[in-house]
């Protein structure tokens, strides 16, 4: 695999130019053109700054095809997703995702979700304060799962914790069939986010109100998806209008 298809590969996930990609870089758009063409190849320096840019290894920038099976990510978006209100619970067990999901489909019978009427829509994230010894010794991870409640919903029991947020924006890539290869896609997706924001001048917004990252699992045509999510703060309203629309 040339590094030139990999480089072009990289830009055009993440949305970026030529142009803003040479000037990132402090070149032209004719060497970024020629990289790409594998007429030329970067010097060292620029090797290393292009993996810091897209978040990705040299190794495997320079000698892996980064394109093999890559249809199953979506273009990176930045959106702005709507306010909600949760029902969450989190679980620190050595298989916490089935766990926390299943205690929260249980809790949605009870509590009268399930009888609504609309269709139930569940997320989930990492839970990350797990101590080094409970991870080591004891193989135990977090996760949290929840569900997003219908306008006007109260629950009939307790169980789970409520949480709200208002409108928040995030950037947001689509894997197609994440489960086929989970410990690859999902990690992947959350790369190739960074890499769009390195790339095109946006930050992780770290605001302790609102969720910084999420996953949302789904089916469509019989075809299953997860979006990943992560919480962004723009650093001018010009680039987030400019993303979005």
């Amino acid at each position: 695999m040339s590094l030139g298809k990999n480089l072009q590969y990289l830009r055009k996930k993440t949305n970026i130019t030529q142009e803003k990609l040479a000037e990132r870089m402090g070149i032209s758009r004719q060497t970024i053109s020629k990289w790409e063409a594998d007429e030329a190849y970067p010097e060292m320096d620029k090797l290393i700054a292009l993996c810091e840019l897209f978040s990705c290894k040299l190794d495997s920038l320079i000698r892996e095809d980064m394109t093999c099976g890559a249809d199953y990510y979506s273009p990176v978006r930045i959106e702005t997703v709507k306010g909600f209100r949760l029902a969450r619970y989190v679980m620190i067990t050595p298989n916490p995702e089935d766990d926390v999901q299943a205690y929260m489909k249980r809790w949605a019978e009870r509590s009268g979700l399930t009888n609504t009427g609309t269709e139930l829509k569940m997320i989930g994230w990492d839970f990350p304060f797990v101590s080094y010894e409970q991870q080591q010794r004891f193989n135990l991870r977090g996760y949290v799962a929840g569900y997003v409640l219908p306008e006007g919903f109260e629950p009939a029991c307790e169980g789970a914790e409520l949480f709200s947020q208002g409108d928040e924006t995030y950037a947001i890539v689509t894997i197609r069939e994440p489960f086929i290869a989970p410990f690859e896609r999902i990690p992947g997706a959350y790369k190739l986010i960074i890499a769009h924001l390195n790339a095109n001048g946006f930050k992780e917004n770290t605001k302790s109100n609102a969720i910084a990252c999420y996953e949302w699992e789904y089916e469509k045509d019989g075809i299953s998806y997860m979006d990943v999510h992560i919480l962004v703060d723009a650093v001018s309203k010009g680039n987030l209008h400019a993303f979005m629309g």
